[in-house]
């Protein structure tokens, strides 16, 4: 398995449900070598199948050379790779006004949250359907994209991080229908507000809106419920869902009086 951006966050709750599930995991990192590390240590530390292997592997997904170096960097560690989870993602540096926010930022959220999972993709699809070879996992290879109920949830003062997720949940629809008859299943898992270094900035703010009813659940989310989701998907649980939205949120998503 390639899990991006799993040094940390979400991204490092996937990975360890994973390996509690038996699985071999390719951990990405742009830069953090240091919680890279820790995400792999912990993850030998619940693994639950002799032979599992864990490795860091660097990369900037947003980077076209370095999104090559890291599948084949994966693929000599680990030997294969049965299912991708496009994870990696950022916040942008400071949150604007969309009257005021610049086109750097509009442009680096672009090429890490929606050109790098988009390519990343489509390399891992080449080599499926070029080998051929036979994945390990019930009911074949799978992707899954981790968006965010950003996808479609105005924020004004996040409109790039917005638009990016809006335009990766159309990823998954694209690839889930040209991958369907391949036999390739793909999910989008929408999270909904996390408990994650990304929000620990605004975490009074969302205190506060959740006391007052914004999440039905009555609680922050977690990287375990994301990694939840996406091991259901893998463990093969789904095997009649592709294309679709899991929302992971505790219920935000809903629409009340």
């Amino acid at each position: 398995m390639l899990v991006t951006g799993a040094s940390r966050g979400l991204g490092r709750g996937i990975a360890l449900r994973l390996a509690e599930e038996g699985c071999s995991v390719a951990v990405n990192f742009a830069r953090n070598k240091t919680e890279a590390a820790e995400t792999v240590n912990r993850c030998r530390s619940v693994g639950s199948t002799p032979g599992q292997r864990f490795v860091p592997v660097q990369g900037d997904i947003g980077d076209s050379s370095q999104r090559e170096a890291l599948v084949v960097d994966t693929l000599r560690e680990l030997g294969r790779i049965d299912a991708l989870v496009n994870n990696a993602g950022i916040a942008p540096k400071i949150r604007a006004d969309i009257t005021e926010a610049s086109e750097q930022s509009f442009e680096e959220l672009i090429r890490t949250n929606l050109k790098g999972p988009y390519f990343l993709t489509q390399r891992i699809v080449r080599y499926w359907l070029k080998e051929r070879p036979q994945s390990l996992l019930p009911g074949g290879f799978k992707i899954v994209f981790v968006t965010s109920v950003s996808a479609n949830t105005a924020s004004i003062s996040r409109g790039d991080y917005c638009i990016t997720k809006a335009g990766l949940s159309m990823a998954a629809q694209l690839w889930s229908v040209r991958l369907a008859a391949e036999g390739i299943q793909v999910v989008e898992l929408r999270p909904g507000i996390m408990a994650t270094d990304m929000t620990s900035a605004v975490k009074e703010k969302y205190d506060r809106l959740i006391a007052e009813g914004l999440v039905p659940e009555g609680r922050w989310g977690t990287p375990a419920d994301v990694g939840a989701a996406a091991a259901a998907v893998i463990r093969g649980d789904l095997p009649f869902t592709t294309g679709s939205i899991i929302d992971v949120d505790g219920g935000f998503h809903l629409r009340r009086l």
